[in-house]
């Protein structure tokens, strides 16, 4: 890239607006690696309540907060305060920076922001649990009749609204899949530049010699779908299945898994990584945005089996790198691990060079030449300055 080009990005002034920090996850490892494009960047969130073990990837930056930090009980219950989020993320004063990165899955996006400012938009996804997974949401929070149902009904309906009207305060978005860049066209009726997400494939070594288990890693969360595949393993006895992970479904999926089903828990970054290595498949039945952990199996040379819908279908190939199923059932993953099976071996070279597409080098490289490229087109308009655009204001009133 042109050095004069990076510079004026460089000498930018720039704000990151994250929607919630309360752990470092998916969303914040994303956060993570726009702040390495953009060092100078200032940070804002609605709340922030990391860990002080999960807070070295902000870099020693304090983190501008909104009123919903100080709130009753926000620390553990932050998400009840969801109807006051767009009220929230519009107190934030950015008036002082050239380029703001809303890093967005709820209302990160509806930042407030002037006509001398360029807004571009990073968007894990339109917000999920008010757009596609609705009456999932309402179904597996108990909230399908009563007082409270008609209460999260009426919030999610705000949500939904806020959401549309607040779409054309972003001058650019950038899509984490192609996926999520069709919900956005669906959704806000904009186009969106895809740029994957950062996966550490670095942090995953290439092991050739497969053992003959298979492997799932999840939150034992209902919309992982991992009590299905715990249920198709109960129709393949003579086959192993290794679990990893915690959550609400532990209980539920622990009912439904027989003596060849083993949940492990939560294990260490270390632990997982060579478990990854060296299991025969990896096997995933989420609908996920994008999905990083199959691509973390994947850079440690072990196939995927996954649900041949949303991001995965972007990220493994059939039959190279990984089989799909097409339907969330038991059956269909059991039949799946059979075609895998009888499909002979997965070289783990081809399956490791695949995920080398999605490294943190290509993202970064990805994401600093779009905002060069957009930040250098957006200087070049005319009145594009914070003292034009005030005096503009100025000279209409």
């Amino acid at each position: 890239m042109d050095t004069l080009l990076t510079k004026r990005l460089q000498d930018a002034r720039v704000a990151v607006v994250h929607d919630w920090l309360p752990v470092y996850a998916g969303a914040e490892r994303v956060l993570e690696q726009i702040l390495a494009v953009v060092p100078q960047a200032d940070v804002f969130s609605l709340v922030e309540f990391l860990p002080d073990d999960q807070r070295a990837f902000l870099g020693g930056r304090d983190v501008t907060t909104s009123f919903i930090q100080r709130l009753p009980f926000a620390r553990k219950y932050y998400r009840y305060y969801i109807g006051l989020a767009p009220l929230a993320i519009e107190q934030f004063d950015l008036r002082g920076y050239d380029i703001v990165i809303s890093s967005s899955y709820v209302v990160g996006k509806a930042v407030l922001t002037t006509p001398g400012q360029l807004h571009v938009s990073y968007v894990h996804s339109p917000i999920r649990y008010a757009w596609d997974l609705y009456f999932q949401y309402l179904e597996e929070g108990r909230l399908e009749r009563g007082v409270r149902s008609w209460f999260a009904r009426l919030i999610l309906h705000y949500l939904r609204q806020y959401d549309v009207a607040t779409a054309n305060r972003v001058d650019h978005y950038v899509a984490n899949s192609s996926f999520v860049a069709r919900r956005v066209a669906k959704t806000y009726r904009r186009t969106a530049k895809v740029i994957h997400p950062p996966v550490d494939v670095d942090a995953f070594s290439l092991q050739s010699d497969k053992e003959d288990f298979y492997l799932t890693v999840s939150r034992l969360v209902p919309y992982k779908r991992i009590d299905i595949v715990a249920e198709a393993f109960s129709q393949l006895p003579d086959r192993k299945l290794l679990i990893v992970g915690d959550g609400p479904e532990r209980a539920r999926i622990a009912e439904k898994a027989g003596p060849n089903v083993e949940l492990l828990g939560y294990r260490s970054s270390e632990e997982v990584a060579d478990l990854m290595g060296r299991a025969k498949a990896f096997v995933f039945a989420a609908e996920e945005d994008f999905g990083i952990v199959p691509c973390e199996a994947q850079a440690a040379g072990t196939p995927v089996i996954g649900f041949g819908s949303g991001g995965l279908t972007e990220t493994v190939i059939e039959g190279e790198t990984g089989m799909f199923f097409h339907t969330q059932t038991p059956d269909a993953i059991a039949d799946a691990i059979r075609r895998f099976e009888s499909a002979g071996s997965f070289a783990p070279e081809r399956v490791r060079a695949n995920a080398l597409r999605f490294s943190i080098d290509e993202f970064r490289s990805a994401l600093e030449s779009h905002l060069t490229e957009l930040y250098t087109d957006f200087q070049s308009l005319p009145n594009t300055g914070p003292q034009d655009a005030a005096e503009a204001v100025v000279a209409l009133s």
